[in-house]
């Protein structure tokens, strides 16, 4: 399904420094290869812009029917997918996670209720392997591993950012309840619907319409400590020892990157087919901007006739869940408060000191290479940009700037 048909870039009055910071941003640092930016403000769509190209190399034009990965940006769409269930009272977010999934409670796990999968507080960012990336690629060998798994803390006492095991842990709870796969669960009760475009499990017939990723030039730890001073507002000695204890080799977040020995992260394994076809909910799905921002704004208020979420739904999965309790793997010398660091909700990242969106109800998920969808219950607004240049760093202002723009426009 495409909702690419009839479309034509441009915005509404009113809204034109959206379109100023979009086109500013192909000139700026790190600079666009090709992107696409979609807000949407009380149902109606009154941004939507793509421009540059698709695949470079091929001189390809980006266009209304591109699509392209939005790494982590997918947890949205999977959490998306959690509360609706729990929305038809499928789903108690407070229930034990074995009563939907009974193995899970092998290792120590019976006690942990749904909400923690949801707010990376289960203890279980990282599996100890070995496993293969066609098991990976194969889903149930990754849900035996986090069976078997025991939690690295007590659960619900720490957090830390789940990164790739997110996705199995809500999806399969998803499963379990729905009988239909993640993927499957997102195309029939919020693609379809919406009429989107986008897909966790790209089927072959749209890869035709995926733009080339290209990555911008590699960044030193002295450029990831500046950018994440730059954006937290803490201390360089601080952040120094925050990216010590996370992102160094063997670290926590490392390792919850390669999912057991499954993920080359030196690979191109991103860029192939069968990472694109198979069912990744926390890191695959593919989409386009458009489709991202509607979405969103389904969530917050009615698109077509359709409403994805009740105001009280919102309500409940928006509440942080992580300031109260500490970081996994920080010195116990350094203390870093949720609003400067991991300012999560019920699979939602909120609005934020170092990811501001529109206001301080807004909720939303980005993803690695700078893509982001967001919703604001407040202002009604739905947004959504993707890009194919992807840039890793704290500091990248293509995003940020692209939210300032709207909240000008409000």
């Amino acid at each position: 399904m495409t909702s690419a048909v009839s479309r034509t870039s441009g915005v509404e009055d009113g809204w034109g420094k959206v379109a100023d910071a979009f086109h500013a941003n192909f000139d700026g640092k790190p600079g666009e290869v090709g992107a696409a930016c979609c807000v949407y403000v009380g149902g109606r769509k009154v941004v939507d812009l793509w421009a540059g190209q698709a695949d470079r190399a091929a001189n390809r034009p980006w266009t209304a029917d591109t699509i392209v990965q939005v790494a982590s940006t997918t947890k949205g769409a999977t959490a998306i997918c959690a509360h609706l269930l729990a929305q038809r009272g499928l789903l108690d977010l407070d229930a034990p996670v074995v009563e939907y999934w009974p193995e899970f409670g092998a290792a120590g796990k019976e006690r942990i209720p749904v909400r923690w999968l949801l707010s990376h507080q289960a203890g279980l960012p990282a599996i100890d392997g070995p496993l293969t990336y066609e098991q990976a690629l194969d889903w149930h060998p990754v849900i035996r591993a986090l069976e078997a798994q025991k939690p690295l803390w007590e659960p619900g006492t720490e957090h830390v950012y789940h990164a790739m095991t997110f996705g199995f842990l809500v999806g399969e709870v998803v499963r379990r309840i729905s009988g239909k796969s993640l993927g499957t669960f997102f195309a029939d009760e919020v693609a379809a619907p919406l009429g989107l475009s986008a897909w966790i499990g790209l089927p072959e017939q749209e890869e035709a319409r995926v733009a080339k990723l290209e990555f911008a030039a590699p960044f030193s730890v002295e450029e990831l400590t500046a950018g994440m001073v730059a954006t937290s507002g803490l201390d360089a000695a601080t952040v120094t020892a925050w990216i010590t204890a996370m992102f160094s080799p063997g670290s926590i977040q490392m390792r919850a990157a390669d999912l057991g020995g499954a993920i080359d992260n030196g690979s191109d394994y991103f860029t192939q087919r069968p990472w694109r076809a198979a069912e990744f909910p926390a890191a695959n799905m593919v989409a386009d901007a458009e489709s991202v921002a509607r979405m969103y704004a389904a969530t917050v208020s009615e698109i077509d006739g359709m409403r994805l979420l009740e105001p009280s739904t919102v309500e409940r999965m928006t509440v942080v869940q992580t300031d109260k309790t500490r970081m996994y793997g920080l010195p116990p010398e350094l203390d870093i408060p949720a609003e400067r660091s991991f300012y999560m909700s019920l699979g939602f990242m909120r609005s934020s000191v170092i990811l501001p969106m529109v206001g301080p109800g807004s909720f939303g998920h980005p993803g690695s290479g700078g893509s982001i969808g967001f919703a604001d219950p407040d202002a009604g607004v739905g947004f959504g940009y993707v890009t194919n240049h992807w840039h890793f760093p704290p500091d990248d202002p293509r995003a940020a700037s692209l939210a300032k723009a709207v909240r000008s426009c409000l």
